[in-house]
């Protein structure tokens, strides 16, 4: 398409959605102090359009989408809602329950401007674009409090190895060596981090991606487990629930540590921690530094009511532009999905995210490999595991291997 055809379009678009002065419900997860900032960001741009944000967040990734669905499939569909980058809206697409926003995608030129571009490919099924992504969320983060370690008398570990052997000095000082939820989301979240740093890519993705169950039952993955019964040990004594709580532990020197995505540094930013003097971020754990490239997009309900489905538009449109990029990015901690847009004001932790992503030092994140089921298979595993200490390493991964042979 041409640049011309394109702004003909995307002014085409605007004016329509101009006309009317809409109430949108939009529906979303992000509840914590970071991230209630971060989505007033995008409440500001689209209520400058004349329109009204809604706000209907639900604490709890997995409590929140099973009510999304119970809603779409139910008839009572919002304006707009978060997921994932991933398979989670496969169903719903193919009940014909969501809008193709090609349209929109193809004015506002996002196949040259979305990086990397599996994001858009995450939201094209046959073709077609259901989904604006608004940021890429990576996984692959130790963060350690640097009162905790001084307290302790320790310097600050540089990568898992230093921080796993650092564990009984911070117990002894009263410390918490890894702050972790008791939730499985965390606690998949936290092996599939292990996952990524400890062994080869080829090997993380056989297992992903091909869903070789062999190697998923091998030495390499076999690593990967006893790292995590280190984590298990690390973490015997954490009882908070959420995540942003275990955030909060390392912010306030109780814990040594956290694995946690990058989401993490909103939390860091309301307490106005500053990156590199009150806390440090280790890529990959500090041994294989890469990202991954999850995120949140946002999906738009089939309406009927002309007036919605144009706010519906307005707001896709705007979730992409440069100025709201930046605004919601630098709030939530995340890196944006264009490339274009200067983030000079970003903190440390944020660059060193923005050089890897600019390396090319990525892997696709899980939920885009495998199905929820699939996921949720691999949660119930690790809630035991970490729960029950019994569980030896070689019985865990037996279990995984057969959550991987039956994988799709």
């Amino acid at each position: 398409m041409k640049l011309t055809t394109k702004l003909m379009t995307a002014t085409a678009i605007v004016a329509a959605s101009g006309a009317f002065a809409e109430d949108l419900e939009v529906m979303h997860w992000w509840t914590s102090g970071g991230e209630a900032a971060a989505v007033g960001e995008l409440a500001k741009a689209f209520d400058a359009t004349g329109n009204t944000w809604v706000d209907a967040a639900i604490a709890g990734g997995d409590a929140a989408r099973a009510v999304m669905v119970s809603r779409l499939t139910g008839g009572d569909p919002m304006g707009a809602f978060q997921f994932n980058h991933g398979r989670q809206a496969e169903e719903l697409i193919e009940a014909g329950l969501l809008r193709d926003i090609t349209d929109i995608a193809e004015a506002e030129g996002w196949t040259d401007i979305i990086n990397p571009p599996s994001l858009l490919e995450s939201c094209t099924v046959d073709g077609r674009i259901y989904c604006a992504p608004v940021n890429i969320h990576s996984w692959q983060w130790l963060w350690l409090s640097h009162k905790a370690y001084e307290d302790a008398g320790l310097d600050v570990p540089t990568n898992w190895d230093e921080y796993v052997a650092s564990a009984g000095a911070l117990n002894d000082a009263g410390k918490l060596p890894l702050a972790m939820g008791q939730q499985g989301w965390q606690q998949r979240g936290l092996f599939n981090v292990l996952f990524a740093a400890l062994v080869p890519n080829e090997v993380f993705l056989a297992v992903y991606d091909d869903k070789d169950a062999d190697v998923a039952a091998g030495a390499d993955v076999a690593r990967v487990f006893a790292a995590a019964a280190d984590a298990r040990d690390m973490a015997a004594n954490s009882t908070v629930q959420n995540w942003n709580d275990a955030t909060n532990l390392v912010i306030t020197g109780q814990a040594g540590g956290q694995i946690m995505g990058d989401w993490a540094q909103g939390e860091f930013a309301v307490a106005e921690q500053v990156a590199g003097t009150d806390y440090s971020c280790l890529p990959g754990l500090g041994v294989t530094e890469l990202l991954s490239t999850g995120g949140d997009a946002f999906y738009f309900p089939v309406l009927t009511d002309e007036a919605q489905i144009a706010a519906q538009s307005e707001l896709a449109a705007l979730m992409l532009r440069p100025e709201t990029q930046v605004a919601f990015n630098l709030a939530k901690g995340s890196l944006p999905v264009r490339g274009d847009v200067d983030l000079s004001a970003a903190n440390d932790c944020m660059q060193k995210g923005l050089a890897l992503l600019a390396d090319g030092a990525i892997l696709p994140d899980t939920a885009q490999l495998v199905t929820p089921d699939t996921a949720d298979q691999i949660s119930t595993l690790f809630i035991e595991f970490f729960a029950d200490s019994s569980i030896t390493v070689e019985d865990a991964q037996a279990q995984f291997a057969s959550i991987i042979a039956t994988a799709n």
